[in-house]
């Protein structure tokens, strides 16, 4: 497989060298104050994620009237060219500045995804007026990092290795989606396996195993390729005896947090137990789409209870999930298991949705028109603006005057905002609240909402 390669850029001494040793973890590029020290492009290899890229370091562009400049605007003009996904690096020190714009329109004309990393920012998070300067660039991600100090490195990671993955898919084939079928013991964990795999059109391969293992299925069929695991049973602690058992349910829980999307079957006769909250939980807490899956329905009395009052009693059970899709199933019959593949797909995709800066920030405007924001001892809280910093799940940093304003019931607010309005069923969503300074409040030229 081609790795993705990462084209840093950008004007003399922002610091390009010392983020390309920061990304790569060697000291490959000679770093210094003065201006112009690296000419010539390096290379060197870097991970995140467990997807592995290239990264060049190019010399500083001025677009001075000399034959050394010329050579170094070439060198970066072949990096570009060379590049996936380009990182114009800047310094928040110096600020904006003329080139920037010119070197920007390089980048632009390539048409390839661009990200910025304003340097030399001393505490992400708590950037200085000058970082907002540089969204006058006109580019969707803009990160604070200090290379030197290796801080503000993963949201800047997320963001550059986003593209890099559709990159890295289309050497790989389509890479199976991970399927984790979990619950706890005697819900139909492995009868249901069994006729989702014996839905399939084609079974790839199969690695055997025994309920105690995670039994990984790979199969196809018209709506992809998927490794499905069937866990074992997820029992309380206090129920679990032996040494064997205790791995067993360490594996199932494992299998869990690494899946992409995991179906949580449950017993439709039991109905949701507090076991079943706890290993919901698991799999909320590490951000991963969950599907209810409310089996052995044909074996429910529905005179005594039905569909909409079983629901009702699941949502009230787990009230932090109610982004996740409740389905009525039988693996026994057969009943409503085709339905069980789209919304595999669907929510699958909306964890890793991205949504462009301007797309959501126009929305969260639109909200806060609709509910204006909430006031705490006559201070009103004041959104500047939002950003997503990555998927899986999707996750948005909200910029404010004062993060201690903003009231539990608004965040929910927002967050049904952004389900509503980017279709995030399916999936959890993270939103971070980020204040600023009251000095940096007083001196803002954004506009909050």
């Amino acid at each position: 497989m081609t790795m993705p390669v990462l084209a840093l850029v950008g004007r003399p001494n922002t610091g390009k060298s010392t983020l390309f040793n920061a990304l790569t973890g060697r000291q490959t590029a000679i770093v210094g104050p003065e201006p112009g020290v690296t000419r010539d492009r390096i290379v060197g290899e870097a991970d995140w994620g467990g997807l592995e890229f290239q990264v060049i370091d190019t010399g500083g562009i001025d677009f001075a009237d000399n034959d050394i400049q010329r050579l170094v605007q070439r060198q970066a003009e072949v990096a570009i060219d060379t590049a996936d996904v380009l990182c114009l690096v800047c310094d928040v020190k110096v600020g904006l500045s003329d080139l920037e714009f010119k070197i920007s329109d390089m980048l632009r004309k390539s048409g390839k995804p661009v990200v910025v990393a304003v340097n030399k920012v001393d505490q992400p998070g708590d950037e200085p007026d000058s970082f907002y300067a540089f969204y006058e660039l006109g580019f969707e991600h803009v990160y604070s990092i200090s290379a030197s100090h290796k801080l503000g490195l993963p949201e800047f990671l997320d963001a550059v290795t986003e593209p890099m993955k559709s990159i890295a898919s289309d050497d790989i084939s389509d890479e199976p989606i991970t399927i984790a079928v979990a619950g706890r013991p005697n819900v139909g964990k492995s009868t249901l396996c069994n006729a989702l795999i014996g839905e399939a059109r084609s079974i790839v391969s199969d690695i055997p195993g025994t309920t105690r293992d995670a039994i990984r299925t790979l199969v196809e069929n018209e709506y992809g390729r998927f490794h499905i695991y069937d866990t074992a049973g997820i029992r309380r602690q206090s129920k679990v005896t032996g040494k064997i058992e205790f791995v067993s349910v360490l594996t199932a829980s494992r299998s869990v947090k690494s899946a992409d999307v995991c179906l949580l079957v449950l017993d439709a006769i039991d109905g949701p137990t507090a076991q079943d909250t706890k290993i919901a939980g698991i799999a909320h807490n590490e951000g991963i789409p969950v599907i209810f899956l409310l089996n052995k329905w044909d074996a429910v009395n529905h005179s005594e209870i039905s569909q909409f009052e079983m629901e009702k009693r699941l949502r009230a059970r787990f009230p932090f999930m109610l982004y996740a899709p409740v389905l009525f199933i039988s693996a026994k019959t057969g009943l409503n298991l085709p339905r069980i593949w789209p919304l595999l797909l669907r929510s699958y995709e909306a964890a890793r949705r991205r949504v462009t800066t301007s797309l959501l920030n126009e929305v969260i405007a639109e909200a806060v028109i609709q509910h204006p924001t909430p006031q705490k001892k006559g201070r009103h809280l004041k959104i500047y603006y939002a950003t997503q910093v990555s998927t899986c799940p999707p996750t948005f940093v909200f910029f404010v005057n004062d993060r201690k304003l903003v009231h539990f019931s608004y965040e929910r607010y927002l967050e049904n905002s952004l389900r509503e309005a980017f279709d995030f069923d399916g999936t959890p969503i993270r939103i971070q609240f980020k204040g600023r300074a009251a000095r940096d409040e007083k001196a803002s030229k954004v506009t909050p909402y």
